[in-house]
């Protein structure tokens, strides 16, 4: 994890969407176009470049390293009034991320950290079969605009 800031589990979820994908490279694309739309539609376009950033790098990783043969990796999206929260589940829950420096001219291990970079939380749940890993992205409260009294 990268805070020691949590986000209570008792604050109202505003807008929440599941999918489960199958497990191949065009499903990690997909799933990134969905989860940056939906952000936007919500009223969040400016976390839109993020989410798919998120999901790409989390997608990947489950695609990679967590998904099995005919079984399922699935992306959520949650928005709560404090947070928005990524999440992708897959069904190897014994094989946790782990930050790492990649080295020079290595072709993996950039993601994690990249996640790292634009979110404000990232950590692990373990799920009956599988794992959670989820990235929370702190929402700023919008300033109302003072209109001028004549």
């Amino acid at each position: 994890m990268t805070s020691t800031h949590e986000i209570p589990e008792s604050e109202p979820v505003l807008r929440e969407d599941r999918l489960n994908y199958t497990p191949i490279a065009s499903s990690v694309t997909l799933a990134r176009h969905r989860a940056s739309r939906l952000i936007a539609e919500w009223g969040y376009p400016e976390l839109a470049w993020a989410t798919g950033l998120v999901v790409s790098e989390l997608g990947t990783n489950a695609l990679l390293h967590g998904c099995l043969r005919d079984r399922l990796f699935q992306v959520a999206v949650v928005l709560r009034p404090a947070c928005f929260r990524i999440e992708v589940s897959d069904p190897h829950g014994e094989r946790l991320p782990a930050l790492r420096t990649a080295d020079e001219g290595e072709c993996f291990g950039r993601g994690l950290p990249l996640v790292v970079q634009v979110t404000d939380r990232w950590g692990t749940e373990p799920r009956t079969v599988g794992k959670t890993v989820y990235a929370e992205i702190d929402l700023k409260p919008t300033r109302a605009v003072a209109t001028p009294r004549w």
